[in-house]
């Protein structure tokens, strides 16, 4: 059964233009290590209430792909977290249809 995961961080002031080029190095090779994770896709999101925040749009092949790239996270997010303020809101979802 698929699992999609939507997480969502806070860019630290300023470091925005930053986060986002160290996205477009690492969502590529995301996918394409991963033969597991089905999609991986970093968003802006726009408003004054989601300031400097971006959303990941993650889709994975089952339950063991999807703690597979877990696993990784840490690895994988190196060059992002420094960027980031503390804290992710991810919430885990579960296909209806």
């Amino acid at each position: 059964m698929p699992i999609t995961v939507i997480a969502m961080v806070k860019v630290k002031e300023g470091k925005m233009e930053e986060a986002i080029e160290v996205l477009k190095e690492i969502a590529p090779k995301v996918r394409e290590s991963e033969p597991g994770t089905l999609e991986y896709i970093p968003h802006t999101v726009k408003g004054s209430k989601e300031k400097n925040t971006i959303l990941f749009y993650e889709k994975y092949a089952d339950p063991k792909a999807s703690q597979e790239h877990m696993q990784k996270l840490g690895k994988t997010m190196e060059k992002l977290l420094p960027l980031l303020e503390p804290g992710m809101d991810i919430k885990t979802c579960f296909e209806i249809v």
